[in-house]
């Protein structure tokens, strides 16, 4: 799966708003019944192989999490006297074209799910999570970037628990 910020914003250059997804996946986890595969926090985006539990629906825990993650975004950006003030404009400029009619919209709609339909389509999908970092000049090996599971992966602790696929 993969949401991103509205207008592919940079936003997760500031770790205070990194935290606030690492933050919020981590309480998915644990209280909605959100089981993360691997993951990647990109500056715009986030890609995450994912289920939930039996008797969830992973629509409504993501709605839930990029709804909570939304607004938390927009007050650390406030709190934190983001100097990229714009954000805020581009933010609020799409939520004036958007029928829930939100003060502020961060992230664009859906959070497009692709079915891993066997096990080397989902290792393929694995290796272009963990070396996305890579091809963007952001790190020379995966494991390496602090925002995602190749770490854990290689056998280093990361930020979030993975249930790893084999």
């Amino acid at each position: 799966m993969t949401t991103t910020v509205i207008g592919w914003i940079d936003a997760f250059t500031r770790k205070e708003l990194a935290e606030v997804v690492i933050e919020s996946l981590i309480y998915c986890q644990k209280h909605k019944g959100l089981v993360i595969y691997a993951w990647c926090l990109m500056p715009s985006h986030l890609h995450f192989i994912a289920s939930v539990d039996e008797g969830k629906r992973l629509s409504d825990v993501i709605g839930d999490f990029k709804k909570f993650t939304s607004k938390r975004i927009i007050s650390t950006i406030k709190e934190i006297n983001e100097s990229r003030d714009w954000m805020l404009n581009k933010f609020q400029f799409a939520a004036k074209t958007h029928p829930k009619n939100e003060e502020f919209k961060f992230w664009q709609d859906g959070f497009h799910p692709i079915e891993l339909f066997s096990p080397e389509f989902a290792i393929q999908k694995l290796n272009y999570l963990h070396q996305n970092p890579v091809k963007s000049s952001l790190v020379a090996l995966p494991e390496h970037y602090l925002y995602s599971s190749a770490s854990s992966y290689s056998g280093e602790l990361g930020l979030i628990d993975v249930v790893y696929l084999t």
